[in-house]
């Protein structure tokens, strides 16, 4: 089996997490990419979740567009999209992951059933790895062997139909696959039909995936819905839409996603280009976080009221670069990072915990094209 990485690091890494205490790098920072500038894949720093200071661990070698990234329950493994174009079908890469060392090591790699895979998650007990397929606007479901190798899709589901913005929702566009708090629901947000499609997943069926009831939510026209995040509570999600510049609040309850607001993530008046990207809720459940492409190249952020999951805007915040394709909050909720794929930049904002806001640390990395960001916790030796 031919293995694929690319060590910065056999003299590196005893520096980064032997000389310099665990405590000091506790976190793995994975970062997917697109390729077509550099060889490099899948870059691995370790994370300083006290400082936010950033140093080079690894990366990968020979992977082809590894653009967005999942970690398996187990911490051990890896999975990332190989989002290539319509032109020919998109694929699924499985890794090993060494946590005492930072290392990814390639184990295999599966049709995604689609063109244009963007996105790839598991379920919570690390049994399937379900793809979407942006330009194909299917999904399809992945077994996971014992080794953390996958196999070819079992279930591959086509969405149908089009939207009205007819230069971007000429037919489906998956953009998202998420599980509910509970593994029992899978949520797919469709660009190019303005809904998010819900399914029932059973592990233990043959097929595991049915449409719920009701099988969709259905957004406004030319909205585009693109990620949805549940907030830690598992009463609540939020929803971006890339094509109006907007977040909407749904209650959560078995399966149901029940609307209960929307808000605009971009300023007042505003008359530039749109293109919502990126959500995420902060780990204490107090502050929600957006990010806009195109113009605005920002982070905007608001707080979530407890009793009713709405929202208040509370500010926004430049990104520190050209289009915050994907951003995240660390576990601990010291720090959002930002990956800005037009600027070849990850930027370390800190957070206040109190009132949501972010400002740049100064800590900033060079990676080409970067789109995903994922954390692993540092092993304890």
């Amino acid at each position: 089996m031919r293995t694929l990485f690319l060590t910065i690091g056999a003299l590196l890494l005893p520096w980064l997490l032997n000389a310099q205490s665990p405590t000091n790098y506790d976190q793995y920072l994975l970062i997917g990419t697109y390729t077509k500038n550099q060889h490099e894949g899948i870059y691995v720093y370790a994370f300083n979740s006290q400082t936010g200071a950033l140093k080079p661990v690894s990366a990968t070698k020979d992977v082809d567009n590894p653009s967005y990234l999942a970690i398996a329950p187990d911490k051990k493994h890896v999975y990332s999209v190989n989002e290539v174009g319509a032109e020919r079908t998109g694929s699924v890469s499985a890794f090993a992951f060494d946590n005492a060392t930072g290392q990814l090591q390639f184990l295999d790699k599966q049709p995604s059933g689609g063109d244009g895979p963007c996105y790839v998650n598991t379920d919570s007990a690390g049994m399937h790895v379900v793809v979407g397929n942006y330009a194909g606007g299917s999904l399809s479901v992945l077994p996971v062997q014992a080794d953390g190798s996958i196999n070819a899709p079992l279930q591959t589901v086509q969405h149908m139909g089009s939207g009205v913005n007819k230069n971007r929702q000429e037919k489906p566009h998956v953009h998202c696959v998420v599980f509910s708090p509970d593994n029992k629901y899978l949520y797919v947000p469709d660009l190019g039909i303005d809904k998010v499609g819900i399914y029932k997943y059973d592990p233990s069926s043959p097929l595991l995936l049915q449409e719920a009831t009701p099988s969709y939510v259905q957004l406004p026209p030319g909205s585009g819905p693109r990620h949805l995040t549940f907030h830690p509570n598992g009463k609540w999600a939020y929803l971006i839409h890339e094509l109006d510049g907007k977040v909407t609040a749904f209650k959560y309850d078995t399966g149901r996603l029940t609307p209960i607001q929307t808000i605009s993530t971009l300023p007042p008046a505003y008359k530039g280009a749109v293109s919502g990207a990126d959500i995420h809720v902060s780990p204490d459940g107090k502050f929600l976080y957006a990010s806009n492409r195109s113009d605005l190249n920002n982070i905007v952020y608001y707080a979530i009221d407890q009793r009713s999951g709405r929202l208040q805007r509370k500010g926004q915040q430049r990104s520190g670069g050209k289009t915050p394709r994907n951003f995240m909050i660390d576990p601990s909720g010291n720090f959002l990072l930002v990956a800005n794929q037009d600027s070849d930049n990850v930027v370390v904002f800190k957070r206040n915990i109190s009132t949501g806001a972010i400002k740049p640390t100064g800590e900033e990395i060079t990676v080409s094209m970067p789109v995903c960001l994922k954390m692993i916790a540092v092993e304890k030796p």
